[in-house]
Order: C-alpha cells, then sequence, then structure tokens
C-alpha cells in the first residue's frame, strides 16, 4: 500500500502507533482516529522504541510524524488513564515518563518533520513541539487548554521547550486564555515553518520536504540539532522542581476536570 493512502485510511492496520519506512524516510502514524488520536501508554512506549530504531539506523535521513485518518494530529493522551491518579507518586512517575518520551523524540538524530493537520494539543502539541519542523493544513489548531479542561500542568521542560519556540508572551496567551491558534497564527508567530492551502495537499508537500532534506549532509542535521537542543536545555533549571506539577495534578480541581471531561460536562473550579 502506498504510504500516502496508509495514512488516510489506518484503520487497514490494527496497530495504535504504525511504523513504516518509505526509502530514507521514518513514518509514524497515530492510528486512533475513532478518539482524534489521542495517546495511550502504549503509544507512547512504541514511539520511544522507533526514535531508538531510528537512532541505530543512518539508512534512516528523515522522520515524519501524523495523526491517521487526516481528522486530527493527537488531541493529548487518552483522559481516562487519569482517573487512577491519587499519590504523590503516581503524579512523579507520569512526569518523568512524558519527560523521557519527549526528551527521546528531540533527541532523534535525523530531522523530525510534524504534518499537523486538525487538533494538535495537550500531549499532541508537546510532541509537535519537539519536532524540528511543523507543516500545517488549514485545519490545524495548536495549544494546551487544560486551564479550561483538566486543570492540570505542564513539566519545566514542556514549559521550555514552548518557550523556545513562541516566547513568553504568547505561551502566557495561549495557557491563560485556554484558546488554541490556528494555522495561520502558527505560521505568523513562527510556529510552523508552511501553511498548505488544501488540506489534500499536506502530506505530499510534507513527503516532498522529507526528501529535500533527506538530500542534505546528515552529520551537518544531526549537529545542528543537537546544538540547539542543548541551547533550548539551559532554559530548565537543574533538578526540575515538582512542586508546581503536584500543585496541580493532586488537586481537587484535576480530578473534578477529568471527571468532568469524561462526563462531557463544563467543570467547576474551586481553587482546591
Amino acid at each position: 500500500m502506498d504510504i500516502l493512502d496508509l495514512v488516510a485510511h489506518p484503520e487497514q492496520r490494527s496497530e495504535e502507533l504504525i511504523a513504516e519506512r518509505s526509502g530514507p524516510i521514518q513514518w509514524v502514524i497515530f492510528n486512533r482516529p475513532q478518539a482524534r488520536n489521542a495517546m495511550t501508554w502504549g503509544m507512547y512506549d512504541r514511539l520511544v522504541e522507533v526514535c531508538h530504531e531510528v537512532n541505530a539506523d543512518t539508512a534512516v535521513r528523515t522522520m515524519i510524524l501524523t495523526g491517521g485518518g487526516g481528522k486530527a494530529f493527537v488531541s493529548g493522551t487518552d483522559i481516562a488513564q487519569f482517573k487512577s491518579f491519587s499519590t504523590e507518586q503516581h503524579v512523579t512517575d507520569y512526569e518523568a515518563r512524558g519527560n523521557n518520551v519527549m526528551a527521546t523524540l528531540e533527541s532523534v538524530r535525523c530531522p523530525v518533520i510534524a504534518a499537523v493537520a486538525g487538533p494538535c494539543t495537550g500531549g499532541g502539541a508537546a510532541m509537535a513541539s519537539c519536532a524540528d519542523i511543523r507543516v500545517v493544513s488549514p485545519s490545524a489548531r495548536y495549544g494546551f487548554p487544560i486551564a479550561r479542561t483538566l486543570g492540570n500542568a505542564l513539566s519545566m521542560q514542556n514549559y521550555a521547550r514552548i518557550t523556545a519556540l513562541l516566547g513568553v508572551a504568547k505561551v502566557k496567551d495561549i495557557m491563560m486564555t485556554s484558546r488554541l491558534m490556528d494555522a495561520r497564527e502558527m505560521v505568523a508567530c513562527g510556529m510552523a515553518a508552511e501553511l498548505v492551502e488544501t488540506e489534500e495537499a499536506l502530506l505530499p508537500r510534507v513527503q516532498e520536504l522529507a526528501g529535500q532534506i533527506a538530500q542534505n549532509a546528515p552529520l551537518t542535521l544531526q549537529a545542528t540539532k543537537e546544538s540547539l537542543r542543548r541551547v533550548t536545555q539551559r532554559l530548565v533549571p537543574d533538578g526540575e522542581p515538582s512542586d508546581m506539577i503536584l500543585l496541580a495534578y493532586l488537586s481537587h480541581d484535576f480530578h473534578e476536570g477529568v471527571d468532568a471531561f469524561l462526563e462531557k460536562r463544563k467543570p467547576v473550579w474551586t481553587g482546591d
């Protein structure tokens, strides 16, 4: 099957995360379109495995991340998985796991392109922020609407990444208003490199771009990636503090946010 057909019709495969090679390009397709490609723990684990596989295979020159079905990139982490959160250990384990996933993705030695259509929110927005280049379709929407949905918080590493991309003022804007940037704003603020004209044009354009990049000197690209990653890491304090994470995740408001999301109602925030 042609790779673009596979992305458009991922239901023909059973995996929730499809890893498919096409010449020098490694495709990663998030395949839960019925849930707007919300990530399960297993999908995160498989993504880490694919990143390690790419790093071990120098024949891979570029990697593409995209959402199967064309309606969403990734809408976040599957919220049902948060129902069991009740202790400090649950919170710290989750944040450590999430930080490992994002750091592993960010450390892939070759350029990573995120092809974004539809919602790119929460964990999906974090993964897109770890990519080197983002190309978006007209339906793309990016942000972390947690102040109106779950009442949780981002890790310091994720705040550092999005601040390096957007700047402090824009991060405060989207976090505090809990709004999503549309495709035009993503390009205007430098978050996205390119906006294609139609939904159908996204994947062919990203495939073309990945092929062009694959022809460039791989060690130059690797050195550029790693050097800039080290610059960004300077924004993260030594020994990442957990006080703000614990403040949010162990609150009554967080459990109310999870329950309200699953019950499809508006949460009632109390600040407790």
